[in-house]
């Protein structure tokens, strides 16, 4: 069964991004649509030994509104999830 990154939520420029299947070691990071630039500032990575979860990202202050979704990649560098696409204000 595929990984995925199933809801995301954003409060006070935080977001919470809740997944399945994710293994420890996988890497997250939010992505702009509009050019597919990676915001380098936001990886995060699953530190749970558990494939179920949820991952914190606080947003830098340079993030500009817009749409965004995030990208995860296995231990391996490899393309896992990706979320829905999401707005930012």
């Amino acid at each position: 069964m595929k990984p995925f990154i199933s809801s995301i939520e954003i409060e006070n420029r935080v977001i919470v991004a809740k997944y399945q299947r994710l293994m420890v070691g996988a890497k997250v990071v939010l992505v702009e649509k509009a050019s597919g630039r990676q915001v380098s500032d936001t990886v995060t990575r699953v530190a749970s030994p558990v494939p179920v979860g949820a991952l914190r990202i606080k947003l830098p202050e340079a993030i500009e509104p817009g749409t965004y979704f995030l990208r995860a990649f296995n231990g391996h560098g490899e393309d896992a999830a990706r979320s829905a696409d999401f707005e930012i204000s």
